[in-house]
């Protein structure tokens, strides 16, 4: 059994409001349900993606009070138009995860809403290693889990792949973690994500 497990993808966004309804017409479906985090101040858009992997839109909560910490996947630095910038990876044991994996990948933080509770791992400056290109490291807690609610947008992902100067060196270290061909990890000067699904009409592209 691997260690680490594809959870969900996530793409940034400065307006929740705004940016959510752009993405969901390049995805060519709906993001229905809309949750909160308080403990981060942010607030998202989810969707279903099959029965183990859910998608989310994600951006500060204008509304929230701060969280007197930097918040997670460096989204307060965040700018510019929606982009995907996250995979976060699911783990039965985060202790031995973290202790699978080098140093910046934060300390577990417990977090809740509704039935669903969950330990993620975030780091003291939201920045997570390799400039945030790493994935995040969530364990959820119990049987409750999004993707057991969320509505199915009838989308598959057939490919995620990561672009990254130190890709060779990122795939040394995660592969090994996780199941085969999780992520394709490609070397290029400009870090990015790109992830194809397979929908109704076809495939579809997301960077």
């Amino acid at each position: 059994m691997s260690l680490l497990t594809l959870d969900h993808l996530a793409v940034s966004c400065t307006d929740l409001a705004r940016d959510a309804p752009l993405v969901a017409e390049q995805l060519g479906c709906t993001l229905p349900v809309q949750g909160a985090h308080p403990d981060m101040g942010t607030h998202n858009r989810l969707t279903g993606m099959g029965s183990d992997l859910y998608f989310e839109v994600i951006a500060i909560d204008p509304e929230a009070e701060g969280p007197g910490r930097p918040r997670w996947f460096n989204i307060d630095n965040f700018t510019g138009p929606p982009r995907l910038t996250n995979w976060i990876m699911r783990t039965d044991d985060m202790d031995a995860a973290l202790a699978a994996l080098p140093d910046g990948f934060g300390a577990p933080i417990h977090l809740a809403r509704g039935d669903l509770r969950w330990k993620m791992a975030v780091p003291a400056d939201g920045v997570l290693p390799w400039g945030g290109w790493a994935p995040a490291i969530i364990e959820w807690q119990g049987t409750a889990h999004p993707t057991r609610t969320l509505p199915d947008s009838g989308l598959r992902l057939a490919r995620l792949t990561l672009h990254h100067p130190e890709a060779e060196a990122m795939a040394a270290l995660l592969c090994p973690l996780m199941p085969r061909d999780t992520v394709q990890f490609i070397p290029s000067d400009t870090p990015h994500l790109v992830a194809i699904f397979d929908g109704p009409d076809g495939q579809i592209r997301l960077d």
